[in-house]
């Protein structure tokens, strides 16, 4: 039996095509808001990181009404490092809007995203998006679409999808390219046409797959999963079934939300197809299922990548730990990192034989970086170590992650890129011309020899490249790629810098700081010219006497110092380097402090 007066559809999209901007018009177009209600520009995006970076991080729910119809909405993330949102979210789904930018056309995580719903049997809506935008070449679009779904092994079907034109920021849709002006109408007509409403049967006993979770400091842990048969209703007692526990536990379903536009609303019962969220249950888990008691059937969960990345996360012990933070213990990192992996389903913790230190794994260094700017937000300090790739033995072979990285870059610049590239391992794999005199490049490399290449990819093409990756599974070890070719200039003492001290460390590489900061022994202050450290004292006074006096330090030209983000910090250290991680400062320290103790290690190492 199908729920006629119900939809649910997911919005997938490479990053930036327009997803967050598309959701905010069909709300305001939907009579979500009040007339005179002020609402931020992509209201989806609530996270505060998601405002800074123009991203969406998190998988949102929204609900709109349209002639009689609910409409449920997800709002996913476009990066292949939160594909663990994007795929989990699919399973309370029936149908995906994928948006392509109708200049760009089909994009790395555009296939990323459309082969995890193709795969899932899901019926796609194509919304060629931003048809206002100078250069748009919206009927070449379709036809690279059509091209991308037959090489994801779309099914007939699936081959069949309807298109709608759309502007998401003039607030119009169209079945024709050439129309620029209206509503949304012509796409939400579409979506109740072409997607179909949830199907299944109402009046059996109940099973609601958990498929994302939410935290409220006032109510706990909250699931939000699909009603896939029966009925769910506030109160009533369930079993909280599992792979591991299939014949479940008994709990009750304290309480049911509904969404409405952007709240939740509690509710007393849901249908078969409703989008819901239960609260008051202990222990709920992302792939749980609730079950009638007397019909205990867990439901298959999908099977979510593997992490790519490693980095540990060390209590921080330097000089300055405890400052700034307020949660600085090795209990509070702990019991951080084990609630995030409670939401975040790609990411995993392991302890190790230090009490101090934890391996956390993640799809890529973006999903890691997130997560280490999300703590220190909230107060926490830490250090990380660079960041390693998981490699596996696969018929008795080392293996390791590859990515295929797709680049365009203007044509002056191809010969750098190709060059760099390949002393990364990578192997070209299809290149073409593109309109305005850019290249697209197709690499197959290894995950790690994109470890801190992002940075150098910018300033070989003079920030005029743009560089997109997606996981392309394991292939044998690629053998040894070239690290960082220079080395460090280290402080020699505690202190505070100075112009002077500066000025002599300038002329021995890049800094990485100015005069005035405050320092310890065996902290990273810039980059060495050369292939090895430098120790060199930056808070080093000029001795004042009478021939010179303090005043001439005012002629000492500093060259502007490079200040490094948290990504380019963690790109640069090596494996004897840490970065140390507050909430207001980012320091990059050696490993050993101790001049003495690093010597005695190398000693060691070359002995």
């Amino acid at each position: 039996m199908q729920q006629q007066n119900l939809r649910n559809i997911a919005i997938i999209a490479h990053v930036d095509h327009g997803k967050t901007t598309l959701v905010d018009e069909l709300l305001k177009q939907s009579g979500v808001f009040r007339q005179n209600e002020t609402v931020a520009e992509r209201v989806m995006d609530s996270n505060d990181l998601e405002r800074e970076r123009g991203i969406t991080i998190l998988s949102k729910n929204t609900a709109i009404h349209y002639e009689g119809v609910k409409i449920n909405i997800v709002d996913t993330p476009g990066h292949a490092d939160f594909g663990g949102e994007v795929e989990r979210i699919m399973m309370m789904v029936d149908g995906v809007l994928l948006l392509v930018d109708a200049f760009e056309g089909c994009m790395p995580q555009t296939r990323f995203v459309l082969k995890k719903a193709l795969g899932l049997g899901k019926k796609a809506l194509v919304v060629v998006n931003k048809i206002d935008r100078p250069g748009a070449r919206p009927v070449e679009v379709v036809d690279q679409v059509i091209d991308l779904f037959i090489e994801l092994g779309a099914e007939e079907e699936q081959l069949e999808f309807p298109v709608v034109y759309a502007s998401a920021r003039d607030g119009y849709a169209s079945l024709d390219p050439d129309v620029g002006e209206g509503d949304m109408r012509p796409l939400l007509d579409a979506i109740l046409r072409e997607i179909a409403p949830p199907e299944g049967d109402p009046d059996g006993p109940l099973q609601l797959l958990i498929s994302s979770l939410e935290y409220d400091d006032y109510v706990g842990r909250i699931g939000v999963g699909r009603v896939e048969r029966g009925q769910a209703r506030r109160n009533q007692m369930a079993a909280l079934c599992s792979e591991e526990l299939p014949q479940g536990r008994a709990v009750r379903v304290s309480r049911l939300y509904q969404f409405e536009g952007l709240r939740r609303v509690e509710v007393e019962q849901a249908a078969l197809g409703d989008i819901v969220c239960v609260s008051g249950i202990e222990g709920i888990t992302i792939g749980d299922t609730l079950c009638d008691p007397e019909c205990p059937e867990p439901l298959p969960f999908i099977v979510i990548d593997e992490p790519t990345i490693a980095m540990n996360f060390i209590v921080n012990d330097s000089p300055f730990a405890g400052r700034e933070g307020k949660f600085v213990t090795s209990r509070n990192l702990r019991d951080r990192l084990f609630k995030e992996v409670q939401t975040n389903v790609s990411m995993r913790v392991e302890e190790t034989d230090s009490a101090d230190t934890f391996k956390v794994s993640g799809r890529g260094e973006l999903h890691l970086s997130i997560l280490i700017e999300t703590m220190r937000r909230q107060g926490y300090e830490l250090q990380v170590s660079r960041p390693k790739v998981i490699t596996k033995l696969i018929g008795g072979k080392l293996h390791e992650p590859m990515e295929l990285l797709i680049v365009e870059v203007p044509e002056q610049y191809v010969g750098a890129v190709i060059e760099k590239l390949g002393q990364r391992r990578a192997e070209l794999e299809n290149m073409g011309a593109r309109e305005g005199g850019s290249t697209h490049l197709e690499f197959k490399v290894p995950s790690r020899g994109l470890i801190g290449y992002r940075t150098e990819f910018l300033t070989d093409t003079n920030g005029n490249g743009i560089m997109n990756q997606l996981f392309a599974g394991y292939a044998p070890w690629k053998g040894d790629i070239a690290g960082r070719d220079r080395g460090s200039i280290v402080a020699h003492e505690a202190g505070e810098s100075t112009a002077y001290g500066l000025f002599n460390a300038q002329e021995r590489g890049r800094l990485f700081l100015g005069a005035g900061v405050e320092v310890y022994a065996g902290m990273i202050c810039g980059e060495a010219a050369r292939g090895e450290d430098l120790v060199i004292n930056v808070c080093k006074k000029k001795q004042l006497t009478n021939t010179r006096a303090a005043g001439s330090d005012d002629a000492l030209r500093l060259t502007p110092a490079t200040l490094l983000s948290l990504e380019q910090c963690m790109e640069f250290i090596q494996d004897d380097e840490l970065l140390e991680v507050t909430p207001k400062s980012l320091r990059l320290r050696k490993r050993e402090l101790s001049k003495e103790q690093r010597m005695k290690a190398a000693s060691k190492r070359s002995g």
